[in-house]
């Protein structure tokens, strides 16, 4: 990409610090993106500082997916110090990591010291092991021991996600004592809402909102105005997990536990939300068989992601052809089979996709269990059995007309109910099979769910139709 000197004269009159990066569509806006370029290429730091650092760390991170690679590096070097680290938080893994492996680990260590624990694990947690220990023996210890404390916990673990820095006071100060302490503190988190009680020895007593505290007279005691902490977090619990308790109870932080109950961080609700974006996201791939990929990914992992899936696939095709293969006599004899079967497997297929979407969604919230499980496969069963006699009416009409023939019609009729009634019991009763054993039913479900509708289809259409018109 080239520039010219419209872009010199128009990035010397760019100097509105309030205009939006972003279209309408939410897109950054193209000019400014030419002018970022043509900065970088012409190593105007000026403008690059002027224009780029008043950003917020979301809008950092979208311009760095938004430029072209080549360009992420060189603005990161141009920026230096001023360039907030806190930007790779919000970019795809691909991208983060293909920085990251660039800078040296002096800077990335630098950059680290200034962040919030939570978005220092997040960069280091993908580094080498190596990488790491370089760059976490360059910070000071007590930073040191709390991010390698973090790194120790699970992955996708409240203990990844968690701060680790807050705001805990003995219960015997007074709100006094504790509002000075806050004033003249100097690492006390940049925002909090509450102040957690501990005892010597840190396990966790309870919890005061900043509310409280700025409502109650100096004098009076901690503990008479702290209350029991509102569901704790255990640090190894999953992130999921801890993401339905907020939304359960809506908390907009919650305390983070050790195994004997002592304090070691707090989950805060802007964590919680990109915890449940990134679980969304990761459903909705899973049931496309793509995995963890994202669009910044390259061809080789791209095809590597989806590749296993695919091949899959290819077996339990091999299966449902197996079972048309059962009836090619059928099929040659008469050729109207061949045109109006895959209509039935498509409808089994599409109608066994919508409820095992909403199945794999269910279990992913809790909302499905063994309590509820029963009352909902009967209800599927149901709309199997409705849309079935609803779908094989229209197609037994639609079929007898075509083909002159309305026998034929009621038999496609008999075959698209029985083939909806399985595609309704497959898509709640594999995912809960799956789920049971163990499996994640968002990554295995889609594939059985198709194989249960097309071979079903396939052999109750072709076999009713062998049966019906004695074909041998």
């Amino acid at each position: 990409m080239t520039y010219s000197g419209e872009d010199d004269r128009n990035r010397s009159n760019f100097n509105d610090a309030d205009s939006d990066i972003y279209t309408e569509d939410g897109s950054i806006r193209p000019d400014f993106l030419a002018l970022v370029g043509a900065a970088i290429a012409d190593r105007d730091i000026i403008f690059l500082r002027q224009n780029v650092t008043r950003l917020h760390e979301s809008e950092i991170g979208d311009l760095l997916e938004s430029i072209m690679p080549d360009q992420r590096l060189a603005l990161i070097r141009l920026l230096g110090d001023e360039f907030d680290m806190t930007a790779l938080t919000e970019v795809d893994e691909a991208i983060r990591l293909e920085i990251v492996d660039q800078l040296p680990n002096e800077q990335i260590a630098a950059a680290i010291g200034e962040l919030d624990s939570d978005d220092a694990v997040y960069i280091l947690e993908d580094l080498d092991q190596e990488d790491r220990e370089e760059i976490l023996a360059q910070l000071p210890f007590t930073e040191r021991v709390r991010l390698r404390r973090a790194l120790d916990y699970p992955e996708s673990s409240a203990g990844r996600r968690m701060q680790t820095e807050f705001v805990a006071v003995p219960p015997f100060w007074t709100v006094g004592q504790t509002i000075d302490y806050m004033r003249d503190e100097e690492e006390l988190p940049e925002s909090f809402t509450q102040i957690f009680v501990i005892d010597p020895t840190f396990k966790l007593l309870g919890v005061v909102d900043l509310d409280r505290i700025l409502r109650t007279k100096r004098q009076v005691k901690i503990e008479a105005i702290m209350r029991e902490t509102n569901h704790p977090i255990p640090a190894v619990m999953d992130q999921e997990e801890a993401a339905q308790l907020f939304e359960q109870y809506d908390l907009l932080s919650a305390a983070v536990v050790d195994d004997n109950d002592r304090l070691v961080g707090v989950l805060t609700i802007d964590d919680v939300v990109d915890v449940i974006h990134e679980e969304a996201d990761e459903d909705i791939k899973r049931l496309g068989g793509v995995g963890d990929e994202e669009l910044s990914d390259n061809v080789v992992s791209t095809v590597r992601s989806r590749f296993a899936w695919l091949f899959i696939n290819l077996g339990t095709a091999m299966i449902s052809a197996s079972v048309i293969g059962l009836f090619d006599a059928s099929i040659e004899k008469m050729i109207a089979l061949a045109v109006l079967m895959p209509i039935v497997a498509s409808m089994g297929g599409n109608a066994g996709t919508q409820t095992m979407t909403v199945t794999v969604r269910a279990l992913a919230t809790r909302d499905l269990d063994i309590y509820n499980a029963g009352r909902i496969i009967r209800r599927e069963a149901s709309v199997g059995i409705i849309n079935g006699v609803m779908f094989a009416t229209l197609l037994g009409l639609i079929a007898g007309l075509w083909f002159q023939n309305y026998q034929l019609g009621m038999v496609i009729g008999a075959a698209m109910i029985i083939n909806l009634i399985a595609a309704a019991l497959a898509g709640i009763l594999l995912p809960l099979l799956l789920d049971k054993l163990g499996a994640d039913p968002a990554i295995a479900s889609s594939v059985f769910v198709t194989t249960v509708t097309d071979c079903t289809g396939f052999f109750a259409f072709l076999g009713i139709a062998t049966w019906w018109f004695g074909i041998h």
